[in-house]
């Protein structure tokens, strides 16, 4: 069976028992067999694997057998599920977390309608509602670990359209394609969002990069979209895997500047702290660093103005010959003290 999560992927899965690790990797699997799309972060996985458990009263693999459904009238609020796992499965999650149980953990799970809620009509927010897993689905699971097992979830789902495939047929329909600098295509999903990263590798870019290479780009729905990591490494940028990442980071042979741009749609601009970040974590970097913040409009700019950090530049991408930049000594390039 596949690992799903190995102990040096995520920190919480490897202070969990092997029995527990076990547990959680067959959960993953049977899912996966149920259509549920599996391409997250460990973590993110570990978390969707413990709150079925929960919803379903599965402690151990012996457990599925007696597997407890919305027809047995068992169910959990979100409060519930958070105590369940940490009594059960080593978790240490505060209980003010209760809402992430509903919007991620359990968020995939509802959708694909293998967890049900208890109470299908109240509110969305509803602090007394509970979640149960499908009798359909606790059927199969039932059987699980019977010969031929696979073919029975395939007949007995026969008609359903798993997730997973749900999801990629509508990524395939809401593309955006892009053109690389250097005449390569990538393609984003679709938002508003990757419309700025567009903008800005076809119009900033051409314009600002002195014939800049994109490195590196992140999508909503792959963050390592575009990842060139042996260039990355020649210039000593820092670990690729790193959390804080900006948007697109692009490299100006020519000029030796590696430009570091945030994207900002909701969030996100390179604020005085976002600075400090990104200077402590490039100090060893070969190239001299251009820090840009990036708008798709002028009234998106003005709600953030006031948190963009001096000796930054701004580009706006419906104004995209013109720049704004945070300092009133120089023009685009990086700042050195």
């Amino acid at each position: 069976m596949k690992q799903y999560i190995s102990p040096d992927k995520s920190k919480t899965f490897k202070q969990k028992s092997r029995q527990i690790q076990e547990l959680i990797n067959t959960t993953l699997y049977i899912l996966d067999c149920f259509g549920i799309p599996i391409d997250t972060t460990p973590r993110r996985l570990e978390r969707m694997a413990i709150a079925f458990l929960a919803t379903a009263d599965i402690k151990n693999i012996a457990e599925f057998k007696s597997i407890k459904d919305f027809n047995s009238g068992y169910s959990l609020k979100t409060r519930d599920v958070i105590n369940y796992v940490n009594l059960n499965f080593g978790e240490n999650i505060s209980s003010g977390s209760y809402d992430d149980i509903r919007r991620k953990d359990l968020k995939l799970l509802t959708v694909a309608e293998v967890v049900l809620r208890s109470s299908p009509n109240s509110a969305t927010n509803d602090s007394t509602r509970g979640y149960c897993v499908n009798p359909l689905y606790a059927e199969l699971i039932k059987n699980y670990g019977n010969e031929n097992w696979e073919k029975l979830v395939n007949k007995k789902l026969q008609g359903i359209e798993p997730l997973n495939q749900k999801l990629k047929r509508q990524r395939e329909i809401q593309r955006v394609n892009v053109t690389l600098p250097s005449g390569g295509k990538l393609e984003f999903s679709a938002g508003e969002h990757n419309d700025l990263q567009k903008a800005i590798i076809e119009d900033f870019l051409p314009r600002y990069g002195f014939g800049a290479e994109v490195l590196y780009v992140g999508d909503t729905s792959d963050k390592y979209l575009h990842l060139e990591t042996k260039k990355l490494e020649e210039l000593n940028f820092f670990e690729i895997s790193h959390e804080e990442l900006p948007d697109v980071i692009a490299f100006s042979k020519q000029k030796n500047w590696l430009y570091l741009i945030e994207a900002v749609h909701s969030s996100g601009p390179i604020s005085e702290i976002r600075l400090l970040q990104l200077e402590k974590l490039t100090k060893n970097c070969k190239a001299d660093i251009v820090y840009v913040t990036a708008f798709l409009d002028r009234p998106k700019f003005r709600k953030f103005m006031a948190d963009i950090a001096w000796e930054t530049e701004v580009w706006i991408a419906d104004n995209p010959d013109h720049m704004v930049h945070f300092n009133g000594d120089k023009f685009l390039g990086p700042y050195k003290e």
